[in-house]
């Protein structure tokens, strides 16, 4: 009996940490919380791609069709952290993504980390 019981939680142990290691993923398609943009984030070679396919107000320069190209690696088991290009403005930030269950948030930076700004994100409906 002590050994089923030893082995069962050697067993899940195992289980709970093979599932702590699986890369987060923030794929999907998700309305930003101004819902100003939808934006669909997909891997693109070996990156993620984050393409805007709807923009509401397009007077700040935001198009659909815009994207960014984040490089990310994994941080914790719901970070995601890196750099994302934007070809259009030939800017690269600081990125940091949190996947929770039902949203996203993303952190960009640029000057060092100086300026920073959060957007929050729900699944798009």
């Amino acid at each position: 009996m002590k050994i089923t019981l030893l082995t069962a939680l050697a067993f899940s142990t195992l289980a709970a940490s093979a599932a702590a290691q699986q890369p987060t993923d923030p794929s999907g398609v998700w309305m930003r919380d101004d819902g100003n943009a939808r934006v669909r984030i997909a891997p693109c070679g070996t990156n993620i791609c984050a393409t805007n396919l709807w923009i509401g107000d397009t007077s700040k320069g935001e198009e659909a069709g815009d994207r960014l190209v984040m490089s990310l690696t994994q941080k914790t088991a719901d970070t995601l952290a890196g750099t994302a290009y934007d070809p259009k403005r030939n800017r690269t930030y600081s990125i940091t993504v949190v996947v929770l269950d039902k949203s996203l948030v993303t952190r960009g930076c640029i000057l060092g980390g100086i300026l920073c700004r959060d957007v929050h994100w729900a699944p798009a409906q």
